[in-house]
């Protein structure tokens, strides 16, 4: 803790659950517990960090500029398709009302930006998805600059050697937080030392990020047009293989294709229930790489279903009703006319075209 005194204590942790979980006396190696207990531990350790991080980057300020967050930064209210610290403090992107994608730390010179992830995590396969994600943001967002990455791990994870050469991996001695969620929870707390706040040149608010203009759902509207611009193709595959298609498949983690009606669905898939009139297509990217093509059923305007495909076999999934795919979804069908429908041979064509393309 040498040069950060109490500043861990200035941070807000969200442990209502974790304290309803102590009050009740759930039996700490209960999953729920666990999980609850590492969630808080997981913020902890990304707070510690970046409190060390602060003196590293003011000791070395060759590096670039270091974007203040948390304690230490001015917040700001809700802003549309802004890369800003918001009310909560933390480093994030914002389309309309939901925000895509938080940053643990960013380091921003002229040449270069390496957002920073920190993490408890014992393996670095969900890892993999979400670095593809936030680089293809800031790659739309900051055109001009090589995007990077510093990934800060714990001793024990697995996968770090397989993390893309884009990142720069350090990795830190075992965390513990047991001290601080005893403050936390003690109603007779000491008081805490006075924050202590790091001064330099190269510590800078979110003003310093002029990023390019981007319109999230403009930009899905216009790659579901190029994906089906070919007249004498169900699928623009020279598009699909394009760096910038790439770049969008990874910053939406899915794009949309078109739709196909409810009795053809059900034909190629019998077993699900509740089928809608029109079911959504996209082709998604997942863990390894590989191309897929997802489905997605809208019954209302927060009720959401996503049909998974997985060895022929069709399973359904809810999704979040304030998350983003609810909101994606509700904007394609209102593009899409019946140019866009998509038959049974068309899919299997697709499924095939998609197969064929190496991870």
């Amino acid at each position: 803790m040498d040069g950060i005194g109490d500043n861990l204590l200035y941070y807000d942790y969200s442990i209502k659950h974790l304290l309803k979980l102590d009050q009740k006396g759930t039996d700490k190696e209960s999953p729920e517990y666990m999980s609850s207990y590492r969630s808080f531990e997981g913020a902890v350790y990304e707070n510690y960090l970046y409190e060390k991080l602060l003196i590293y980057m003011k000791e070395n300020p060759q590096y670039g500029q270091f974007i203040l967050k948390g304690p230490h930064a001015k917040t700001s209210d809700s802003l549309s398709n802004s890369l800003y610290v918001n009310n909560k403090g933390q480093i994030v992107y914002r389309t309309r009302s939901i925000e895509i994608n938080e940053f643990d730390g960013m380091i921003y010179n002229e040449k270069e930006i390496y957002f920073i992830e920190m993490t408890l995590i014992k393996s670095v396969t969900n890892l993999k998805r979400r670095l593809r994600k936030k680089k293809a943001l800031l790659e739309v967002l900051f055109p001009d600059h090589e995007i990077k990455a510093l990934i800060i791990l714990c001793e024990g994870v697995s996968g770090s050697k397989q993390l893309p050469e884009y990142c720069t991996v350090w990795i830190t001695k075992p965390f513990v937080a047991e001290d601080i969620y005893d403050w936390l929870k003690n109603k007779q707390r000491r008081k805490r030392l006075p924050f202590i706040r790091q001064e330099a040149k190269n510590l800078v608010g979110d003003e310093v990020m002029d990023v390019y203009p981007f319109r999230y759902y403009n930009s899905l509207g216009w790659m579901l047009r190029r994906l089906r611009a070919k007249r004498d193709a169900v699928i623009n595959m020279g598009f699909l293989k394009t760096e910038v298609c790439t770049r969008y498949i990874d910053l939406f983690t899915k794009v949309y294709l078109g739709y196909m009606d409810k009795n053809d669905f059900e034909q190629m898939y019998p077993n699900v229930p509740n089928v809608t009139q029109k079911v959504v297509v996209s082709i998604e990217k997942d863990h390894t790489g590989a191309l897929l093509l997802t489905y997605f059923m809208q019954h209302s305007r927060k009720k959401l279903d996503n049909v998974i495909i997985k060895n022929e076999k069709a399973t359904v999934a809810k999704k979040d009703p304030y998350g983003i795919s609810v909101t994606e979804v509700f904007h394609v069908l209102r593009i899409m006319d019946d140019s866009y429908r998509l038959s049974i041979k068309n899919i299997r064509v697709v499924d095939k075209l998609l197969r064929s393309l190496d991870p």
